[in-house]
């Protein structure tokens, strides 16, 4: 199915079951320990080995020797794979670097070698005796020093974007803010690690593990071993977190295969919480200049976005300057990222890339700039709203309701009892403010499939290898089909994450939820022809409900439909230019309220909304909590999140839960969320959008100006710290 034109009425708009805040399916399972993890395939891996990974201690060089003599003799121990015995190995299309160093390491912590053994702790005890002989080369660990020799990254969406002439704009301009912001370099931080377990038969390979996107994975996978993507099954059904660290092949599943094969039996590996942070990827750090030109009323006339970040030689850039091409109206509009060679461990996606950081910067600017006109920032914002695309002026945008989520944001926050003054407002020793900002998220679709089948008892089995890292996959997915078949939700069975199903958008990007139920969308349609043909009914107004199907004045169950055999359906969701047509676009406004002690510079949030402009809610219960959850993380990255690097050796310090900070319960207090009633029809047969991301893009910023209100201590370099507050600090009063 092509959609290739905007949705107009179809069985999704009944909402009987789209739509509804339904408990999640697979909920009972997780809560009883059902659910199998990566790890946790023991049944169909029996007699497995465990392997240990060992890292890499130089950030660039090359490994002159590796002595696993010792490691070889030490008890249990199967297989040592190092890159001298592991045969020649790709890299897979989404690697930057390989996943297997040797003889060159390009980064701290690269994988050296797999010790595979009886037991872990046998693994684990020899993989410490494997002793590499490394020649250090010199390596470029400090953005600051590379800046000056970032280039354009290469790419037409990462070019220079430019509207109207800005530097004339912004020197007639006559208020004016030129400001630069940092964000550092932040790891996913994900509860489940990186985990695999592989099971070779002959020459298929088998590989349960923890990936967002099975047929990437899979791809990647068969093109670094060399072998026949056919010979490769991938299956994730569960996955304990991802955040977008696991969207991509990473080390542990080459090796386990490698290790498996070379034991000649299932081998798991579960990458240590110690080299997760540094063998991996995470989101880049970035140095951004903001410029804003308005007119004394508070009308923008220039805009500048400029960011630099850096990644490993391929690589590419954190892409934060894309909000600022189309959230604000300006005539005279310029964008540019450049892009520094590092040698630190990869960058690459992590919630939300390129507008989590990216607002941090942006909607701190616009705050101040809001400040100089001496303009309320809400207000600020909605005048310089744009119902068209800046950059292309007869673009219009498919949905845009931003407005109104910052009035119903300001309205529900109480917003008009905030004392713009900083510092002025005092609840006992906590010096109290309030912050807000906008959100703001591209929508994405991706082509997705799916198989739908009646069964002989009526019931209906859907299969696609859509991923559920616990956003609540298989619920809206069931919903979907239980909508279009006129099922109750009891009465659909999903089955996610193997690459045997049919080919979904998966997990990540704030597009996964719209994608894939299109996908199933698309086979419930041909699914419902082949039903009403069989029951000879007229498939085009053929009516489905209460499990039956009807047309013509006939009603006929579908359980007496499979009885003389199931029904399978499948098709898959492509899209044409619609979206080059209208720009698809989700919107919000986050309010935060904060506490400052006034003695320690202590941070403690207070309460935070969020209001969300984002298609069609397909179920208000999982859409909230993805964004709860990402409000969270936003407070993360505002108050704690921060990768150190030590720039003499270009490794990050803190790589592990105990050293990186991430925010507990006691650090979130009330949380709200609103979503505004809106449907897109330029955007899928479901009328959806992304909601996931939106959630992470504006809080971190909602924090920092709610933290200046407090306070009247601007910190333009995150995360906000005490070391950072406490020697600007108003004096106690």
């Amino acid at each position: 199915m092509k959609f290739i034109t905007p949705a107009g009425t179809n069985p999704i708009d009944q909402m009987k079951v789209i739509g509804q805040p339904l408990d999640r399916i697979d909920g009972p399972l997780k809560t009883t320990g059902g659910a199998r993890y990566a790890h946790e395939h023991h049944q169909e891996a029996p007699n497995a080995a465990y392997g240990y990974v060992v890292g890499a201690a130089i950030a660039k060089g090359r490994i002159t020797s590796i002595d696993t003599s010792a490691a070889r003799k030490a008890p249990g121990v199967l297989a040592i794979i190092t890159h001298e015995n592991a045969g020649k190995l790709g890299k897979g299309k989404f690697n930057t670097a390989h996943l297997l160093a040797g003889p060159e390491v390009q980064h701290y912590h690269q994988a050296v070698a797999i010790v595979v053994a009886e037991s872990f702790e046998q693994a684990r005890a020899a993989a410490s005796l494997v002793k590499p002989s490394y020649a250090k080369q010199r390596g470029a660990y400090d953005l600051g020093q590379a800046k000056a020799a970032a280039v354009e990254p290469a790419g037409q969406d990462n070019a220079d974007s430019k509207t109207g002439n800005f530097e004339r704009g912004f020197a007639n301009a006559p208020v004016k803010l030129d400001a630069t912001y940092t964000t550092p370099d932040q790891s996913h931080a994900m509860m489940e690690p990186y985990t695999s377990v592989a099971v070779w038969e002959g020459e298929q390979l088998t590989l349960y593990t923890s990936n967002q996107m099975i047929d990437w994975g899979r791809q990647d996978l068969a093109k670094t071993l060399g072998i026949p993507a056919r010979n490769v099954r991938m299956v994730s059904p569960y996955i304990g977190g991802g955040f977008g660290g696991k969207l991509f092949l990473r080390a542990e599943a080459v090796l386990a295969a490698l290790g498996a094969r070379a034991a000649g039996r299932p081998v798991k590996v579960a990458l240590q919480r110690s080299l997760i942070m540094n063998n991996t990827t995470h989101r880049p750090a970035t140095i951004q200049r903001l410029r804003i030109g308005a007119t004394r009323e508070g009308r923008i006339t220039a805009i500048a976005h400029e960011s630099w970040s850096g990644d490993l030689p391929g690589g590419g850039p954190e892409t934060a300057v894309n909000q600022t091409r189309l959230l604000y109206a300006g005539a005279n509009r310029l964008t540019r990222m450049r892009l520094a060679t590092l040698d630190l461990p990869e960058g690459n996606a992590m919630r939300a890339p390129g507008e989590a950081p990216g607002l941090m910067a942006l909607e701190v600017a616009m705050d101040e700039m809001a400040e100089k006109l001496k303009m309320d920032p809400v207000t600020f914002r909605i005048i310089n709203d744009t119902t068209v695309d800046p950059q292309q002026a007869g673009r219009k945008f498919s949905q845009r309701r931003f407005v109104q989520c910052l009035r119903t944001g300001a309205d529900r926050f109480a917003w008009k009892n905030r004392n713009p003054m900083p510092a002025k407002v005092r609840d006992g020793r906590w010096l109290v403010g309030m912050g807000m900002a906008a959100a703001f998220r591209n929508n994405m679709n991706i082509a997705s499939a799916a198989r739908v089948r009646l069964e002989r008892d009526g019931k209906v089995t859907v299969e696609t290898d859509m991923t559920d890292i616990g956003t609540g996959s298989y619920t809206i997915i069931a919903q979907t089909a239980a909508e279009m078949l006129g099922l109750p939700i009891d009465r659909i069975a999903v089955r996610l994450g193997d690459s045997n199903f049919p080919v979904s958008a998966g997990s990540g990007g704030q597009f996964g939820a719209n994608s894939a139920t299109a996908g199933v969308y698309a086979a419930c349609v041909k699914l419902r022809e082949q039903i009403a043909q069989k029951a000879g009914l007229d498939a085009a107004s053929a009516q489905f409900a209460n499990g039956a199907v009807a047309a013509g004045g006939r009603s006929v169950m579908l359980h007496e439909i499979a009885a003389q055999g199931e029904v399978t359906a499948e098709d898959k969701m492509e899209y044409g230019d619609l979206e080059k047509q209208f720009q698809q676009s989700t919107f919000g406004a986050h309010f935060v309220e904060v506490g400052v002690d006034i003695t320690t510079a202590e941070i403690r949030i207070r309460r935070m909304l969020a209001v969300c402009a984002a298609g069609r809610i397909l179920n208000p219960k999982s859409a909230r909590s993805q964004l709860i959850g990402a409000m969270t993380m936003g407070v993360g990255g505002a108050t704690m999140e921060h990768l150190v690097v030590d720039k003499r050796i270009g490794y990050f310090v803190n790589h592990d839960l105990a050293g990186y900070e991430v925010p507990v319960h006691a650090d979130i207090p009330h949380q709200e969320v609103i979503f505004l009633d809106e449907v897109d029809a330029m955007s899928s047969p479901m009328k959806a959008k992304g909601v996931g991301e939106l959630g992470l893009c504006g809080v971190g910023a909602a924090v920092a100006n709610a933290i200046y209100n407090a306070t009247g201590v601007r910190i333009r370099d995150y995360p906000v710290t005490l070391d950072k507050l406490l020697p600007k600090m108003p004096a106690s009063f």
